[in-house]
């Protein structure tokens, strides 16, 4: 036990070394609730488009079903702290404003990297053991681990937080053969506050703790294809990839560490709408290459523009909205027709 206590401690000293804000372990089996939770979840529908999260719904909802040989599940926290509070830019209204952790190079290149580099210096040092390395692009449920690991506890937002180092941090998850000692579950120190849930401009969280991706700006600019549901559109603002408002105000970020890979902030967090609405697809890969705003491809992104144009309030921008009624993606050209009804009438 002693060697095994002697190993964690090493491991944590080398998960700190490489960059990562905090370690913790729990069991693969430390999430029994999960599995329901996710079900009721799904059954309610609460998903919208996202049909990956209803495969494989066994694995994500029981880790140790996943790999049945993992004894221990290693968590791993890395900041992304903005350089800026992101709240001000949203009155900049001609400009579009891209999520904090997107603004530089795609996160699950960089913290996979880390995370290898991390298990490998395990495997070196317990070369019996074997290691299986998850960022969100596998079945985990990360945000679970992490509280049973004791990194933080799943905010009213249900996005994790400490109140070592505040909510912004990716997450990453390594499963080892090893039995490793274990950290006690995080408990929640949300209180009485309601921070979160007030500032979400479309009230996606029907209750403190529950999240409908439906509502959520995030997920109708990033996952949801297809026109934007018309009542939805005016709450969007200048959001055009992602959305930052329920993390800017937990008051626990006042202990937010530093992001340590700067990689991730060599974006401006606002752009100006009428250079991102011109942009045709190669333009629009050649502007966002490396970075996780690709992923929406250039339709996406455009009709999202196109929803900030119609919410700005700027006449000059008319013109760029006008000169894609007719774009060859229909939710673009939707969006355009909109945009331009929209300003017609703030004229």
């Amino acid at each position: 036990m002693k060697e095994q206590a002697d190993l964690r401690a090493r491991l944590e000293a080398k998960a700190l070394d490489e960059g990562f804000v905090a370690m913790g372990i729990c069991r693969p089996g430390a999430i029994p609730e999960a599995a329901g939770r996710l079900r009721d979840y799904l059954d309610a529908g609460r998903h919208g488009d996202m049909a990956w999260m209803a495969e494989r719904v066994d694995w994500r909802g029981d880790p140790a079903a996943l790999w049945p040989e993992a004894r221990s599940v290693i968590m791993l926290a890395q900041s992304y702290t903005p350089e800026e509070n992101p709240l001000p830019l949203l009155d900049e209204r001609s400009k579009g404003v891209i999520t904090s952790y997107a603004r530089g190079r795609d996160y699950h290149d960089l913290l996979k990297k880390k995370l290898k580099v991390v298990g490998r210096w395990l495997i070196e040092q317990a070369p019996e053991a074997a290691i299986k390395v998850f960022t969100d692009t596998a079945p985990v449920m990360e945000k679970p681990l992490a509280q049973a690991a004791g990194l933080g506890w799943q905010g009213k937002h249900t996005v994790v937080i400490s109140r070592d180092f505040g909510n912004w941090v990716f997450l990453g998850a390594i499963f080892t053969t090893l039995e490793l000692p274990v950290d006690a579950p995080a408990e929640e120190h949300c209180g009485t506050c309601t921070a979160c849930l007030d500032v979400c401009p479309t009230q996606a969280f029907p209750a403190p703790f529950q999240l409908d991706a439906r509502r959520c700006i995030s997920y109708l600019t990033i996952e949801h294809r297809g026109p934007v549901d018309e009542e939805l559109r005016p709450l969007l603002g200048n959001h055009v990839f992602g959305c930052d408002d329920c993390l800017a105000v937990c008051p626990w970020n006042k202990f937010a560490v530093q992001a340590h890979e700067m990689r991730y902030h060599k974006m401006a967090g606002a752009l100006p709408l009428a250079e991102l609405a011109v942009l045709d697809d190669a333009s629009f890969r050649e502007m966002f290459a490396g970075s996780p705003v690709k992923r929406t491809g250039r339709d996406r992104f455009v009709r999202n523009v196109l929803y900030a144009i119609g919410n700005s309030g700027d006449l000059s921008l008319r013109a760029v909205a006008a000169g894609l009624v007719d774009d060859a993606d229909e939710a673009v050209a939707d969006a355009a027709r909109w945009a331009v009804a929209r300003l017609d009438g703030a004229g």
